[in-house]
């Protein structure tokens, strides 16, 4: 049996996040998780990358960094996704549960 990789990995300072993209929705929130990914819904259309940007803006204001230290690492025409967030300052409630339900899980 495989290890699956879970949807919010915490090493060192860089965070990275699995996600399940959810655009052109009626406000930008996190919607717990899909699957293994932690989905995310964003107003935001999925045309010519500004569902990506948006994310990514969206993305640096919840964890209070600059817009440089959000990068996509791979997802970049997919709905699923993974970022990367160097030195985030604050991490969201919903990135809070679910390092702890990791933390807390059997091996």
């Amino acid at each position: 049996m495989s290890q699956l990789t879970p949807p919010v990995v915490l090493v060192e300072d860089k965070l990275y996040l699995t996600v399940y993209l959810q655009p052109k929705a009626s406000r930008d929130q996190f919607l717990g998780l899909h699957g293994e990914a932690l989905k995310i819904a964003i107003t935001a259309p999925p045309v010519d990358g500004k569902a990506n940007a948006h994310l990514l803006k969206w993305l640096a204001k919840q964890c209070s960094v600059a817009k440089a230290q959000v990068q996509l690492v791979r997802g970049e025409t997919s709905r699923h996704k993974q970022v990367m967030i160097t030195a985030p300052r604050t991490l969201p409630e919903a990135i809070v549960a679910l390092l702890a339900e990791i933390k807390d899980a059997p091996c």
